[in-house]
């Protein structure tokens, strides 16, 4: 099992390298807030993902596991919707959530999430257990 430090490090370099490659999300914080934001991203992964991914089986079934990617997209606007109501952390997918939600951000929500998991997984192969 990798380390909780080595996690939250590897989700935080992903979510600062999301926001160079999609115009759509933007992050403006220093590292505390990308600290914050990374914990929540990867207690949101740890905890509700499996929960909501176990209801979700039959769909997945169904779609051929292509509800996985709707259900990070979602995972992923939580978590920043999280972080900006309760610590305030300068992180917004095309404008959610300030501006509510809107094509670019569902658009943006989706390609992110997959973008960080391809991310986080090249990482996490120079991660040592």
């Amino acid at each position: 099992m990798k380390s909780l430090l080595g996690s939250v490090v590897a989700t935080a370099i992903a979510l600062i390298a999301l926001t160079y490659i999609l115009p759509q999300i933007v992050f403006k914080g220093g590292i505390v807030e990308l600290a914050i934001l990374a914990v929540v991203v990867g207690i949101a992964n740890g905890l509700v993902k499996p929960v909501v991914k176990l209801l979700a089986f039959p769909i997945s079934l169904m779609t051929l596991g292509t509800i996985g990617v709707v259900i990070n997209a979602g995972i992923l606007l939580a978590a920043a919707w999280v972080a900006d109501t309760y610590w305030q952390v300068g992180f917004t997918i095309g404008g959610w959530p300030a501006k509510g939600p809107t094509l670019d951000t569902l658009i943006g929500a989706v390609i992110g999430a997959a973008v960080l998991g391809i991310i986080t997984a090249i990482l996490g192969l120079f991660l040592k257990d």
